[in-house]
Formats: C-alpha cells, structure tokens, sequence
C-alpha cells in the first residue's frame, strides 16, 4: 500500500496519524514463503523534520504460521513490530543523505509493504521451538519424540575409537 506524504514534506511542523493496511498474505524471503495467520492494522505516525526529511514512527501486529526448528510442527509465532526512521523526499539533495531512509519511497509516497517486510526481516528469530524443551524427531526413523519414545537405537559410536575396533574385528576369530 502507497501513502501520499506530500503535505508532510511540505509543510513545516506537520504531523500525520494514519493506518494502513499490510496487502500480503504471505511473507517471502529467502529461506521460504510464510503464511500470515492474522495481521491487524499498522499504525504509522509521520512528522515533519524540515524541508523534504520526515520521521516515520510506527508499529503493526502479525501471527505467522511456522514449523518447530526441532519437530517440524506448526507454530503460531506472533511478530510485534515497532519501528522508527527517518525518510526523505526525492528532491531532498541535503549533505546530510546517508542519515535517510529512501528505500521505501516511491515519489512522495511511503511504500508500507516494503518497510513491513523489512522490519519482518530485520526481527525474523534465530531459532522457533514449539515449546522449549523440544525433543525433535529421531533420526533413524523420524518420529517426533515429543510423542514418546520410537524404540531406534540411538547408539553412536566415538569415532576416534574406529581403528581400534576395525583392528579388533579383523583379529577376531570365527
């Protein structure tokens, strides 16, 4: 969704309190599509800052479906997004342009499902447990051991003791 802030840019002291809406029902990245379970609105408060520069504050709630890093269930993980930058319009030629957001312009409008998709980035979580003590699914067969024990034999043999086992096959006798 666009949103004109022509007027903001223009206008010494002018401040705007509006809501939009985040169109996607997916988020994509790299590491894959996600659904968005419930998105509410977000929230965006944008101020004046001088001539072609603005400050955007705002904050938008999302419930995303995700699978357990550990069991591969879903998991319904809810983002909270809270963000502040500083935007500038394209006629802005200030020395000071590094300090600017333009990324999320398009013109004199704010690209709001881009600066989402970012602040989604920017908070994605390093780890997504169902709960925190997670079994995972065994690795022989794949049963989620959060269900109770599959029975496999979980037996790993101390690699370094490889040669001494293959000499002792090797001496043994039938």
């Amino acid at each position: 969704m666009l949103v004109n802030l022509s007027d903001v840019f223009t206008n010494d002291g002018c401040v705007q309190e509006l809501e939009a809406l985040y169109e996607a029902d997916n988020y994509t990245s790299r590491i894959g599509t996600f659904p968005i379970k419930e998105k509410g609105p977000v929230r965006l408060r944008v101020s004046n800052l001088g001539q072609s520069k603005a400050l955007v504050e705002g904050s938008a709630k999302l419930m995303f479906v995700l699978a357990c890093d550990r069991c591969l269930n879903d998991v319904i993980y809810p983002f909270d997004l809270s963000f502040q930058l500083k935007i500038a319009a394209p006629d802005y030629t200030g020395t000071d342009m590094d300090d600017y957001e333009a990324d999320f312009m398009e013109g004199y409008h704010l690209n709001v499902d881009e600066l989402i998709n970012n602040e989604i980035l920017l908070n994605w979580p390093a780890k997504i447990l169902c709960h925190e003590d997670c079994k995972g699914i065994c690795k022989v067969c794949g049963k989620n051991l959060n269900d109770g024990a599959c029975g496999c034999d979980d037996f790993v043999p101390d690699p370094r003791m490889a040669a001494i086992k293959d000499i002792m096959n090797a001496n043994k006798e039938v």
